[in-house]
């Protein structure tokens, strides 16, 4: 769908699952909950259907997509697995941790989901909606963030609605998203080192390097690396203690705002409210965006590394 016709909106019950589970055979795009945020989902082994991916967000095509499946035994026929990597897997999936390993010759997805990378980036999500469709297909899911690419992501479905009515064939509406951030990346190395290439609600000690906050990488190995992301098209001030005239503030723990990330400082009450934040001040009258500052301990992280790009 580009532009012809409304977005259709289900709820995410068996109904609106097997709806989904038929759009995605035939090679369309649904907006499906995780529990991170919203994503957008083609089936990853159609090149046609992952190119509607990158039409329908804008999004450029050097930079990668994440693949979603059900389960190790399903990443196994599309990556080779490590020692390393299936440790990991055991630990932290189903849940909201994509891992970038080897590609697999045979793997059979589209090229564009990889973007001429010799590696792929895999998850499997623990949201009960996204479990469910993936048990109703026979092949994986690439699902980028639900929005037009640069932008804030969606962690409801008038979220996505504000961002790709028209673009997509439909939206599964199962609610707010639990974590609010985007999964945590971490790439398996050959030599079983692990790389932090973007923090997320899942926190690893990386045995590698990891994702400092420095600025865009040399390569962009997996989604959420360019310098300007999450972006809700206003100028952004950080560590704000109080809003200049033309400001929208967004508060935390004693800095008020006109919205807050979470007033008991609570940092996974933050995370979870981040995007919404952001798009209710992308959505208001004043120009210019400020941010009060949240410590960066466990997933405030993964904040801050948000918020930083959504300033640049």
């Amino acid at each position: 769908m580009t532009g012809k016709n409304a977005s259709e909106v289900l709820p995410a019950d068996a109904e609106g699952i097997a709806r989904a589970a038929a759009i995605l055979e035939r090679g369309g795009l649904v907006a499906v909950p995780t529990e991170t945020v919203y994503g957008l989902a083609a089936r990853a082994d159609n090149s046609e259907a992952v190119a509607k991916i990158f039409a329908a967000k804008g999004r450029p095509h050097f930079n990668p997509l994440i693949v979603h499946v059900r389960d190790e035994t399903q990443a196994e026929c599309y990556a080779r697995l490590s020692a390393a990597a299936k440790a990991l897997m055991a630990a932290h999936w189903p849940g909201p941790l994509t891992l970038v390993l080897p590609l697999r010759e045979d793997a059979g997805l589209a090229p564009a989901v990889t973007a001429g990378l010799p590696t792929v980036a895999l998850r499997a999500p623990k949201h009960p909606v996204m479990r469910k469709l993936l048990a109703a297909v026979d092949f994986p899911l690439a699902a980028p963030s639900a929005n037009r690419s640069g932008f804030i992501s969606p962690t409801t479905a008038q979220h996505v609605l504000a961002s790709l009515e028209d673009r997509i064939d439909l939206v599964l509406d199962a609610g707010p998203c639990e974590a609010g951030v985007e999964s945590t990346i971490i790439a398996v190395r050959e030599d079983g080192s692990c790389d932090e290439l973007r923090p997320g609600p899942v926190q690893i000690a990386a045995t590698g390097e990891q994702a400092d906050g420095a600025g865009e990488p040399s390569a962009i190995e997996a989604p959420g690396q360019l310098a300007s992301h999450y972006a809700p098209g206003k100028p952004v001030r950080l560590g704000a203690q109080e809003a200049e005239a033309d400001e929208y503030l967004i508060g935390f723990g004693s800095i008020a705002g006109d919205c807050t990330l979470s007033k008991a400082g609570d940092l996974d009450e933050a995370a979870r409210r981040l995007y919404d934040c952001l798009h209710m001040a992308a959505a208001s009258v004043r120009p210019r965006i400020a941010v009060a500052p949240v410590p960066k301990l466990g997933i405030g992280k993964a904040i801050n590394d948000r918020l930083r790009r959504a300033a640049a």
